[in-house]
């Protein structure tokens, strides 16, 4: 693999021609980069320039070969980190993945620890997370005359979790194998006492991102997971500093070495073919009569609704 530091490409994706065809490409593997990992330099990638029904990503896509795995990335922030956690237009984001047939994404996230055992620069990768947002009808693909409602118990991949966690512990990375993810809205941090009550409920680890992706992938049948890169102990550990941006930056270059060398591993890892639960979540979800969903919802909704579309 020979990293490419210049434009190669950059193509132009005709959603109006993809959306409603059968993508097929091979399954790719989507990996969105937090703060501090806004690009990934172990391989050379071609920059795609891509226009949802929802609105443009935060950025063009990189996509290329990780070995014989095509990846795409997508920096969750923008390049240059330009892009607030409330800004972020995550259904463009996870459209736009699933537009390209990725079928897996493992999303780095920087995070602030809420117990002891969790210190900075470890890797937790959640299996859980308890929703503080309040911008539901921003985290869904769904309405406008069709209804689903996706089985949400175990929100996370536990197969690609696991897969990760091989990879993390074989590289000798300190990793926690589980646990409890809030997602707030931000971008404040936590008041103390906010982070004295997560701290007593027993949560894990805080920030202000994973869950619309987690919710949007389910729905697009994409099996999700979180590496968790603890930065900080959020504020209900009062002999520490409290959390700052300074206290942040300070361990981001760290943790996205740290991630960059676990994706390179956990790649050849992860099958060839989508067959996990999370890539067939639509079957139990659909609530409308198919006879009744209107067109223009098909459409909008193409890559996601293909395989129900008669051809």
């Amino acid at each position: 693999m020979h990293p490419s530091h210049a434009i190669r490409d950059i193509p132009a994706i005709s959603v109006l021609n993809l959306r409603m065809s059968k993508n097929n490409d091979p399954p790719a593997i989507g990996i969105i980069g937090g703060s501090g990992l806004y690009k990934m330099e172990e391989y050379d990638t071609t920059e795609y320039k891509i226009d949802t029904p929802f609105g443009p990503p935060s950025d063009v896509l990189l996509g290329g070969k990780l070995g014989e795995r095509k990846v795409y990335f997508l920096p969750r922030h923008g390049r240059g980190h330009r892009i607030l956690p409330h800004e972020i237009n995550y259904r463009a984001n996870i459209y736009a993945l699933r537009l390209l047939n990725v079928r897996w994404i493992i999303s780095v996230a920087a995070v602030g620890s809420l117990q002891e055992k969790y210190a900075p620069r470890d890797l937790v990768l959640p299996s859980q997370f308890y929703d503080r947002t309040s911008q539901r009808t921003a985290h869904t693909f769904f309405g406008e005359g069709i209804v689903a409602h996706v089985g949400f118990a175990e929100p996370i991949s536990a197969n690609l979790r696991n897969l990760v966690a091989e990879s993390a512990t074989s590289l000798g990375y300190t990793v926690h194998n589980g646990g409890t993810y809030v997602n707030m809205d931000g971008p404040a941090f936590s008041t103390r006492a906010e982070s004295e009550f997560n701290h007593r409920n027993g949560f894990d680890v805080i920030a202000m991102t994973n869950l619309p992706e987690a919710k949007l992938a389910r729905e697009a049948e994409i099996a999700f997971a979180t590496m968790a890169m603890i930065t900080d102990y959020d504020a209900w550990k009062v002999e520490e500093e409290p959390v700052s941006a300074d206290i942040i930056l300070s361990h981001l270059l760290a943790n996205a070495e740290t991630a960059r060398r676990i994706i390179v591993d956990v790649i050849p890892r992860i099958p060839n073919q989508p067959s996990w639960p999370e890539h067939s979540a639509l079957d139990t979800a659909m609530v409308t009569d198919r006879k009744l969903w209107p067109k223009a919802t098909i459409e909008k909704l193409g890559p996601i609704l293909a395989r129900f579309v008669a051809d």
